[in-house]
């Protein structure tokens, strides 16, 4: 496995690939990886005959006060990970070569980007869509993966796709728990283990909000009244944001169904996780 961390190498060997009929598959990540990542290497490695992996903790998406300088890093931790999992290559630059003096060019999505996270972290698109496509022109790939846990992102990052005609095919893949029902996330290691054991109320507000809707109840309200008193029993819990919205478009819905999104975001402690699922699916 190689290592690259030069962004002009890294599009090189990309190009020189795409020439000679190879298949890039791109699984873009901020390191500090964990068994949903690998979910999507091993997938990549399915579509792609050159599977990179990009670490980097992109710094126009933290906001003020948003967690950059304690954002767990790991870098020798995620090459085993890596390497165990089978890909090819990573890609790991610097912020100093992503934004070098004197950057000033950024994409945004915008409706998409204004309910749920985005209402809570301003900028945060903006940073996530210039990064990944900054990523998208220096890999060249064919197939770029994602997990489903960052919802909305997978969809803005799909609308930036079809708005720009960037030839990329976006896989959204299934989360990843952990066997009591956590979604795996690199920030779950923030948690104590007190308060590790108050994150499952995520999980537990999800599977009672899913029953009570496949037992007939379809009104937004007392799915979601459904969800916070779930969480609101832990004390440890503090809601940012508990929405039911469109799968497909994340607008505001009048009655719940198969497609409808419920998503939240919780503090447990200083921890911000997410978790989501589709009313209508079973996982």
């Amino acid at each position: 496995m190689k290592i690259i961390e030069a962004i002009d190498e890294m599009q090189q060997l990309a190009l020189s690939a795409r020439r000679t009929g190879t298949t890039i598959a791109l699984v873009p990540t901020m390191g500090y990886l964990h068994e949903g990542h690998v979910s999507l290497m091993k997938e990549g490695l399915k579509r792609g005959g050159l599977v990179v992996v990009s670490i980097f903790v992109n710094p126009t998406q933290f906001g003020a006060g948003d967690d950059f300088a304690t954002y767990p890093r790991d870098l020798e931790g995620d090459v085993k990970i890596a390497l165990a999992a089978g890909v090819d290559l990573i890609f790991a630059p610097s912020a100093a070569a992503m934004y070098p003096q004197g950057y000033q060019t950024y994409t945004e999505v915008e409706r998409l980007t204004l309910p749920l996270c985005g209402a809570n972290r301003p900028g945060h698109f903006r940073g996530v869509t210039t990064v990944v496509g900054k990523l998208f022109n220096i890999v060249q790939p064919h197939a770029a993966l994602f997990g489903r846990k960052d919802y909305q992102q997978l969809a803005v990052i799909r609308r930036m796709v079809i708005d720009l005609n960037i030839p990329v095919e976006i896989i959204g893949m299934p989360i990843v728990r952990e066997p009591d029902g956590l979604a795996m996330s690199s920030r779950n290691a923030y948690l104590s283990p007190t308060e590790r054991v108050a994150a499952l109320c995520l999980f537990r507000s999800l599977i009672a909000a899913r029953a009570l809707y496949q037992g007939g109840e379809k009104d937004p309200f007392i799915l979601r009244e459904r969800v916070m008193a779930v969480i609101g029993a832990e004390p440890a819990a503090a809601v940012e944001y508990v929405e039911l919205r469109d799968g497909d478009t994340l607008e505001e819905i009048r009655k719940a169904d198969g497609r409808t999104l419920l998503a939240l975001a919780v503090r447990i402690g200083k921890t911000r996780l997410i978790d989501n699922c589709i009313l209508g699916e079973d996982k």
